[in-house]
């Protein structure tokens, strides 16, 4: 199985820490994928020309992942701020940089195509060449995060085989009005054209709606010392596991183990590096 990650790329400064983390949701997929087991992983982006930019390119070198389609521009590149409390992940802001400038090309679309799996997300900003994107893709995966608007959903769907939802905030409310809601959602996601549907909500577990049929998988316990990258760990294993053929049941059982060894340690994939705080 081979995938690539399109689209954005982060440095996320941990500010309690004074060190940065690469990630991003196209990269910690592509990454954890080939750890979990996949042939081949790629990166198509772009970073900035400074030593973050710089840095981020080392990290996805030294995990093994071809970034020969990934763009340097003359600009910064892209980070967050993330606060920890109790383990889980606080972003305090942030800068685009150099990711949101990715603008996809005849020849970078040629070379996604030699992939089996193409995974994006809503922080990738390319809907607009989503249709070219999906033409170049055998699987085309995009992570919603917690966008669950109707019209945008609309708008992105219809491209998309795998969606992927945060939902540990979905549906408040009684836990049996929620699990119907909750079904209903995905089974309306399926009708538009997702041949996989999946929510992850932390603590409670997650819902996959795949080939006609509604899978639950409980969380897995763990000690946690960071929630950053726990969700892209599930997405990045499942997607392993059903593209290799796995039954859904161990395909969901091992994403769930391997989002729970995800928060026991700092970063989506760690390669800690010391920053300067520049009036942060």
């Amino acid at each position: 199985m081979r995938i690539v990650g399109v689209g954005d790329n982060v440095l996320d400064r941990y500010i309690d820490q004074g060190l940065m983390y690469p990630g991003g949701n196209a990269v910690n997929v592509p990454v954890l994928a080939l750890r979990f087991g996949a042939e081949a992983s790629a990166y198509v982006g772009a970073v900035g020309d400074d030593e973050g930019g710089s840095w981020l390119l080392e990290a996805l070198g030294l995990e093994g992942l071809d970034t020969s389609r990934v763009k340097v521009l003359p600009e910064s590149n892209s980070y967050s701020r993330v606060a920890l409390v109790d383990g889980d992940r606080t972003f305090v802001g942030g800068e685009k940089g150099a990711s949101s400038k990715l603008v996809l090309t005849p020849e970078d679309l040629g070379f996604i195509h030699d992939f089996d799996v193409v995974h994006t997300s809503i922080y990738s900003g390319i809907e607009g060449q989503l249709q070219e994107l999906r033409a170049s893709s055998r699987i085309l995966a995009f992570d919603f995060s917690n966008e669950f608007d109707e019209a945008y959903l609309d708008r992105v769907l219809d491209s998309v085989d795998y969606a992927f939802f945060s939902g540990s905030r979905m549906f408040p409310g009684a836990r049996n009005t929620e699990e119907s809601e909750l079904e209903a959602f995905l089974a309306r996601v399926e009708d538009r054209g997702a041949r996989l549907a999946l929510v992850t909500r932390g603590a409670k577990g997650a819902v996959l709606r795949y080939g006609g049929r509604t899978w639950r998988q409980e969380a897995v316990p763990c000690r946690v010392v960071d929630t950053l990258g726990a969700g892209d760990a599930f997405i990045a294993r499942l997607i392993v596991g059903i593209v290799s053929g796995e039954e859904p049941s161990l395909a969901l059982r091992e994403a769930a183990r391997s989002a729970a060894a995800t928060c026991s340690y700092y970063g989506a994939f760690g390669h800690p590096r010391a920053y300067r705080p520049v009036a942060e």
